[in-house]
């Protein structure tokens, strides 16, 4: 429950804010931000997600961010990631319900990257978080907001 409060908190400031992250963002800031953009892509991927879930995830991003996703051949600008976003939505392809979660399982920070072992899951009836497949994913950050998004699995 703190872990939700936490990145709700995170999140709502960085979408709410009208003022740019500092130029300067430290390796707390930048798992701060990947899991706030875990966060938010849980969001987008919930039955009955809306084009402004897409805007908000989006909205942390640097302007110039990068999504890039070596198996599928995917690179995008934020422009044609949003794009991709709503070809999804339209499609109904996003149908997860509030018990699927990402959450990081491990971390390796280093100068504007951090390196993040990742799984998605589903959280049971007990209450207790049943993890997926683990990825990898590779995130870089430019002016103190993510620029990056490297996928690679």
């Amino acid at each position: 429950m703190k872990r939700i409060i936490k990145l709700a908190i995170f999140y709502f400031s960085v979408v709410l804010s009208t003022s740019t992250f500092a130029k300067e963002c430290n390796s707390s800031c930048q798992l701060d931000q990947v899991e706030a953009y875990f966060f938010a892509l849980d969001k987008v991927a919930r039955k009955g997600s809306t084009t402004n879930d897409i805007d908000t995830l989006l909205a942390i991003m640097h302007d110039d961010v990068k999504y890039i996703h070596v198996q599928y051949e995917a690179n995008f600008t934020k422009e044609t990631w949003r794009k991709a976003f709503l070809r999804n939505l339209t499609k109904g392809r996003y149908q997860n319900t509030d018990n699927n979660e990402i959450r990081i399982l491990n971390s390796i920070t280093g100068n504007n990257h951090i390196a993040v072992e990742y799984s998605h899951g589903v959280k049971q009836q007990n209450g207790k978080w049943l993890p997926t497949d683990k990825y990898l994913a590779l995130f870089g950050f430019t002016e103190g907001k993510m620029s990056l998004i490297k996928e690679l699995w």
